[in-house]
């Protein structure tokens, strides 16, 4: 069962968990679990939620999500033909609290981890999922593992916690085998092993950047883990016989919950829901309690090689 409710009251009221319960919830969510709080133990006020529910962006297809870049303090993906600029600084203020809590909250929850990570973007998604009209590869319900086409991790896990705050309708997903039992699947039949890289490209690279090309070319900036990674998630989306046939379980998180998975890990989608925030943290994958349960370090064992 891929999902494990943490059901211990104080842990929902924000009491840290004893030093073994910490190592256990890291264990489980490097196994491939998705840890699930019927609760959800980062409330928010109750005004910010309102305000968030009556937000209206009109062009589902100009940005997939509104974004908070915590480390540059900003806010992107607004519509601003329906959000006038007092709205999007009260939303940029709501999203920069929310960001800050559950980083807190997780320092705790996840203290094996030294805070050993880096705190990515949080994202409100206000848009019904079934149904949305989005090309293939951002399509949020076809099965994917993430991996992120500007943004490489160089070979860190992505770790998400999200939190539905529909007032009555749950969040529907459908999850899959995770990365360990799903790799040999598509590599290397469907998708070349990630090869090393050599130390031209490597000095190719540095000179791209150095000439300002980085930022026009992401793809100068991925090491051979985040292609192979951006490989697959593209290509599992392609195949339509793997989304109709691989095995899949079905969860309906509740409203007023939240739940966490890393999700470069556990190929998931996401059928239904509306109104919804998540936070990535970025985690060392030499934080881990198992390092050699990491994508980075099952790639690099069937290769032999360092590719990050």
């Amino acid at each position: 069962m891929p999902v494990h409710p943490i059901l211990n009251d104080t842990l929902v009221h924000g009491l840290p968990p004893t030093p073994d319960e910490a190592r256990k919830w890291c264990s489980l969510l490097e196994s491939g679990e998705i840890l699930y709080f019927p609760r959800t133990p980062v409330p928010i006020p109750a005004e910010d939620t309102t305000f968030l529910l009556g937000q209206q962006q009109t062009g589902s297809n100009l940005h997939k999500n509104i974004a908070y870049k915590p480390g540059r303090d900003k806010l992107s993906g607004v519509d601003s033909q329906s959000t006038s600029q007092q709205e999007a600084t009260r939303l940029h203020q709501i999203m920069r609290r929310y960001s800050t809590a559950v980083a807190r909250y997780l320092s705790g929850f996840l203290a094996p981890y030294n805070q050993r990570w880096q705190l990515d973007y949080a994202s409100y998604r206000p848009f019904e999922e079934q149904g949305r009209d989005l090309p293939m590869h951002r399509r949020n319900d076809l099965l994917h593992t993430d991996a992120f086409p500007t943004r490489p991790t160089h070979g860190w896990r992505i770790l998400r916690f999200f939190h539905n705050i529909h007032p009555a309708r749950t969040r529907d997903w459908m999850v899959t085998e995770p990365f360990a039992h799903l790799v040999d699947q598509f590599a290397p039949a469907r998708i070349p092993l990630p090869t090393p890289e050599n130390a031209f490209r490597r000095a190719g690279k540095k000179l791209a950047q150095a000439a300002g090309l980085g930022k026009a070319l992401p793809q100068l900036k991925r090491t051979p883990y985040d292609e192979f990674m951006m490989q697959l998630h593209n290509t599992m989306k392609e195949d339509s016989e793997f989304q109709r046939n691989c095995p899949k379980e079905h969860f309906s998180f509740a409203p007023g919950s939240s739940w966490m998975v890393y999700t470069e890990t556990v190929p998931h989608a996401v059928l239904a829901g509306q109104f919804a925030l998540e936070q990535t943290i970025l985690v060392d994958p030499n934080a881990a309690t198992n390092p050699d349960s990491a994508p980075l370090a099952i790639l690099e064992k069937r290769v032999g090689a360092r590719l990050a």
